[in-house]
């Protein structure tokens, strides 16, 4: 099963909500770092989609709790 990069942007909008940024820096939670990790890479290597297979295993947790939970 695939990721797209739309999907992808849902997930971290969700886990932004779920986890939103803290201190005066607004720092990414870990879970919107993960995912925006994996982002970054699809942009610079223009995919449209990637193999959640391929995701690190953290990555594929967090998007397969996004997906349960917009079921």
């Amino acid at each position: 099963m695939d990721i797209t990069l739309p999907e992808l942007e849902d997930a971290i909008n969700y886990w932004r909500t779920a986890r939103p940024s803290t201190g005066e820096e607004r720092a990414l939670s870990p879970e919107v770092d993960n995912l925006a990790e994996l982002y970054a890479l699809m942009i610079f290597h223009g995919s449209k989609a990637v193999p959640l297979e391929s995701a690190p295993s953290t990555c594929r947790q967090l998007i397969e709790a996004w997906r349960r939970q917009a079921a």
